[in-house]
């Protein structure tokens, strides 16, 4: 082969492998799948900080126990609960001192115009008290006393002796009266059971706090004076609080204590007749958790709870549950 055929053999195979080159050849697509998107549930944040707590001695013990209960759940929060009469509890709570006031009377229009958010959340009642050692004891107990005579020994004062008390002439023991110094839900209740009154109208020797009353009945013979169940009853034994006796109330007006009275033996029984309404309202009443607005945080948390779970603790506390149809609204508010 001459070297002319060798280089037109060349630049055939170069042309060729130029045009070649040229040609798209199909690509193969590689197929890539997205690796799956992983949606994390955010942790739920663990309630914690401290609620303040201040406000009527009726409600003290149960939220002491609603307190205690919920700190197992949830250890990061903390309480600061102090009693000192509803009327505390409400000038703490529109004045952002706590976080939760105790009120166990009912909320005026001017408190709700101020900010007063409120919860009905339990029950319990006022009972009137005297020494057990009162030398009238065993009438008072068999008889009762009529809610007119309340009346004439707490207000108007024109009864002023046991035996004008008990219709038995021969005492002529005085009667000592005592009510509460500081603004006290019991003695608003008390007075309203008296007739259309209020704290302010009852007389006697005003005492501060619910225990401070029942320890000057304790210390006085002749003395009478008005508890929350709370105090007027030993929650460990159910018994009235040793030196304290309670005063049956005469609520069909006959003389005596019928059978369908005589609901004063122990703390249950009293509760029981609050729930079915033998005893009469006032001076049983509702008992108020208050906010200034509508709780949130913890706050709105723990008032919930105490409207759910925390209700079971209300019966053993020596408190009265509220019909579920209140319990459903008070939800209904929190929410």
């Amino acid at each position: 082969m001459n070297k002319k055929s060798i280089v037109i053999i060349l630049i055939t195979v170069l042309i060729g492998a130029l045009l070649s080159g040229c040609v798209d050849n199909p690509k193969t697509e590689t197929q890539v799948t997205p690796a799956p998107t992983v949606v994390q549930t955010p942790a739920v944040k663990e309630p914690e900080g401290t609620i303040r707590v201040s406000g009527a001695f009726a409600l003290y013990p149960m939220m002491l126990k609603w307190g205690e209960e919920y700190q197992k759940l949830h250890p990061k929060v903390n309480f600061d609960i102090q009693a000192g009469g509803a009327g505390k509890g409400m000038t703490d709570t529109l004045g952002g001192l706590v976080d939760i006031g105790m009120v166990s009377r009912k909320i005026v229009p001017a408190e709700e115009e101020k900010g007063a958010f409120w919860i009905s959340i339990t029950k319990d009642a006022v009972v009137p008290t005297v020494n057990k050692n009162n030398p009238s004891i065993a009438q008072l107990k068999a008889n009762g006393l009529k809610r007119e005579v309340f009346e004439k020994i707490f207000i108007n004062e024109t009864i002023k002796t046991w035996g004008q008390a008990t219709g038995n002439e021969s005492v002529k023991d005085k009667i000592n009266v005592y009510t509460r110094s500081d603004s006290a839900g019991a003695a608003e209740s008390w007075a309203l059971y008296m007739g259309k009154y209020k704290q302010e109208n009852i007389k006697g020797v005003a005492v501060n706090g619910d225990s401070g009353l029942a320890e000057a009945i304790k210390q006085d013979t002749l003395g009478i004076g008005f508890n929350n169940i709370g105090f007027a009853y030993d929650a460990n034994t159910k018994n009235p609080v040793e030196g304290l006796e309670i005063i049956p109330l005469d609520i069909n007006g006959n003389g005596k204590i019928d059978q369908n009275e005589s609901f004063y033996g122990t703390m249950d029984e009293i509760v029981a007749a609050i729930g079915t309404g033998k005893y009469p309202s006032p001076p049983a009443r509702d008992l108020n958790l208050v906010t200034k607005g509508k709780p949130t945080g913890i706050v709105n948390d723990f008032i919930k709870w105490t409207l759910t779970d925390g209700q079971k603790y209300i019966p053993e506390q020596g408190y009265v549950i509220l019909p579920s149809s209140t319990i459903t609204d008070g939800l209904k508010k929190v929410e």
